[in-house]
């Protein structure tokens, strides 16, 4: 059962088009991954979900409810953890719990029973009493998950809620955000850069770019679309001409002196590859990664972001929600 739909989703600022005729139906308990380049329109399409911009054109449902007619409704059924933190420092982790549940006409008669609960989620009983000044980063994006369920929304948006975090605290995280989704039947969109979070945690992955989506899919299946493996080789004057010709390669690039394949049967083929391409000082073979998948489909040009809806997003959320409790 979808518990977010789109139907031709479209958001224009003036001459650039940021969203464009998006469609997307989403599952119910469902981990959904968004990724795309900066700019490529995933902010803004999830402030129109969030019914902080109104679309231009097509429309939206969240959990049942219609983004235009009933935005009120639509907020009292999500909620956020932010890229940026957006907790008071010197009030304790408790405090900043109890904050959040003013703002969101959490029912207060069993407002400690919740706030028990969504700690003992994500570890933090032992440190609620703490000022949040003195918590890691690690502390402070769990203390942002438990935030973020405590009036126990049907979806749960999170901004790259990993960035800037350690491997091993990235890791530790990603057991919570599974742990919504199993225990709490969470519906979750994320955001991320990182595409190994993406592989590990999302059901199912849309790569958007320029506004529209260029591949929706599992992480398995998306990999799968490449085929073969991809192989790396180090070379000098490499002959490319006599190796584009060979119908087991794909996707065959040069830069920098290393020359990047997609190539089926690469046990088999690869000696012949070698001999054909020239003098060869290093080789490199794996199975395709979903950062291989992101490059074919985006390119891997930097980009600097053209989302008009960047920045203030998480203060437009806070005010939004507290102006329309």
């Amino acid at each position: 059962m979808a518990i977010i739909e789109t139907h031709d989703l479209t958001k224009k600022f003036d001459k650039l088009t940021a969203v464009d005729r998006l469609n997307l139906s989403i599952n119910e308990g469902e981990i959904f991954g968004l990724l795309g380049p900066n700019g490529a329109g995933k902010t803004t399409t999830l402030s129109m979900l969030a019914t902080l911009l109104p679309p231009t054109d097509g429309n939206a449902a969240v959990a049942g409810f219609d983004v235009r007619r009933d935005a009120a409704k639509v907020r009292r059924n999500i909620g956020f953890v932010f890229q940026d933190p957006s907790s008071d420092d010197m009030l304790t982790g408790r405090e900043n719990l109890y904050l959040h549940a003013l703002m969101y006409g959490v029912d207060m008669r069993n407002i400690n029973e919740k706030m028990d609960a969504v700690l003992r989620l994500v570890d933090l009983t032992d440190k609620q009493h703490q000022r949040m000044k003195g918590y890691s980063g690690g502390m402070r994006r769990r203390l942002e998950l438990a935030r973020g369920l405590l009036h126990e929304p049907r979806v749960l948006f999170l901004d790259e809620p990993t960035l800037g975090l350690d491997p091993q605290t990235r890791q530790h995280l990603w057991k919570y955000i599974k742990k919504l989704s199993t225990e709490k039947k969470v519906t979750i969109i994320i955001t991320t850069h990182y595409m190994e979070e993406a592989d590990m945690l999302c059901d199912r992955v849309a790569i958007i770019d320029h506004g529209k989506i260029a591949a929706l899919d599992t992480p398995q299946k998306l990999k799968s679309m490449l085929g073969g493996d991809v192989v790396k080789l180090m070379v000098k004057d490499p002959k490319l001409a006599a190796v584009k010709k060979l119908k087991y390669v794909k996707d065959l690039k040069h830069e920098d002196g290393v020359v990047t394949m997609t190539m089926f049967d690469s046990n088999k083929h690869l000696q012949e590859v070698l001999k054909k391409v020239g003098d060869v000082e290093s080789v490199e073979t794996r199975k395709p990664t979903l950062n291989d998948v992101f490059l074919h489909f985006t390119g891997n040009e930097m980009r600097d972001s053209d989302d008009a809806s960047e920045g203030g997003w998480s203060e437009r959320m806070m005010h939004s929600s507290v102006e329309n409790r």
